[in-house]
């Protein structure tokens, strides 16, 4: 499978997991609804700014939205919960907006907990 179409089938998976229709991503991102059907079905290379801000409405990383097997939902689906209905652009990146710092909080733990473990060792 090509590197395209891989992130198109895992951002299609995240969003419906979550939700959000085509529109609100789009809202999200700024673009219009069609080019969020693009990047899911491998017509359009996504640019890695959006991207980023995919990864943290979702509260994943980039790599997971790259990966063949991603295994981060059951963390993804931690994080995320709210009523999707009727959100608004704000609401939108209010909820990426936190999403980002729980994502970057569960970062530094996992790397506390590594490096606590290193010291025991």
């Amino acid at each position: 499978m090509d590197y395209n179409t891989i992130i198109g089938k895992n951002l299609a998976a995240l969003r419906e997991k979550r939700g959000l229709t085509q529109e609100e991503a789009a809202m999200y991102l700024g673009v219009s609804r069609p080019v969020i059907s693009y990047y899911e079905t491998a017509q359009r290379e996504i640019p890695l700014i959006h991207l980023e801000k995919l990864a943290d409405l979702f509260c994943v990383e980039v790599a997971d939205l790259t990966a063949e097997e991603p295994s981060v939902e059951q963390q993804a689906s931690f994080a995320f919960a709210f009523r999707t209905d009727g959100l608004s652009a704000a609401d939108l990146q209010s909820i990426g907006s936190f999403q980002k710092v729980v994502k970057n909080y569960l970062k530094l733990k996992r790397l506390s907990n590594e490096k606590e473990q290193s010291h025991r060792a």
